[in-house]
């Protein structure tokens, strides 16, 4: 069933933010084909700024286009989740110390709202608890005041969001998503707090035992596999 396009965005700007959804959510899979007429059909818009917002993904690394202008959904690659979780637990503990340095009245109060009712994340998460979560990280790092790290860990979340849903495939337990939500509480009290040292520890701990982390092995041990294999 096609969707009205929204009265404040163009067609690109309406078919970008439908596929990109599609894609984050998993409902296109990663290496898939995109089969361009059916999805503007479905989108219901026309192939034009389809392909408009395809060129935009492909700037983004979510989509890859050919000579032929044939498309297909970036593919999840061990480099790339490799490469995400090194930024990560460099830039991400920095945020958290920099929150708990320069939070306001104002970030103290949407760290807590955000993380109110915050669940660790189970297999098969809806779009609507992957953005749960990333509003609590979010509501952290805009604490930090820091406008490139701030813009640079809202680029990184894009790309990183495709790789916990591999990561979620495998049910990490139950004591495993105890341990993240003490985290969190945790988080928000080193903020709170203004403990700089602390804010960062914690959060070097949880990146390290991220989903992003479990995809980075995930997909090492595949890639190691196939080479035993020769494929």
């Amino acid at each position: 069933m096609s969707q009205p396009v929204e009265a404040f965005e163009t067609k690109s700007d309406f078919a970008y933010r439908q596929v990109r959804d599609r894609i984050l959510s998993g409902e296109l899979e990663p290496g898939s084909v995109i089969q361009q007429r059916e999805l503007a059909s479905f989108i219901g818009i026309s192939t034009t700024p389809l392909r408009e917002a395809l060129r935009r993904l492909k700037s983004e690394g979510l989509v890859e286009l050919d000579a032929h202008r044939d498309a297909r959904i970036a593919p999840l690659r061990a480099e790339e989740a490799r490469d995400l979780l090194e930024i990560r637990r460099s830039l991400d503990p920095l945020a958290a110390s920099l929150a708990a340095e320069r939070r306001t009245n104002a970030d103290i109060r949407a760290i807590r709202a955000a993380a109110e009712g915050l669940a660790p994340l189970h297999p098969h998460p809806s779009v609507e608890q992957l953005v749960a979560h990333r509003r609590f990280h979010a509501a952290i790092y805009t604490a930090s005041h820091n406008d490139l790290l701030i813009g640079t860990l809202e680029a990184l979340w894009d790309k990183a969001d495709r790789y916990r849903r591999l990561a979620l495939r495998t049910d990490p337990g139950q004591n495993a998503r105890d341990q993240k939500a003490k985290e969190h509480d945790a988080l928000v009290e080193c903020v709170a707090l203004g403990d700089a040292a602390g804010a960062a520890e914690i959060m070097r701990k949880h990146i390290d035992t991220s989903l992003g982390a479990t995809a980075v092995w995930r997909l090492g041990h595949a890639d190691a596999a196939d080479a035993v294999h020769g494929t």
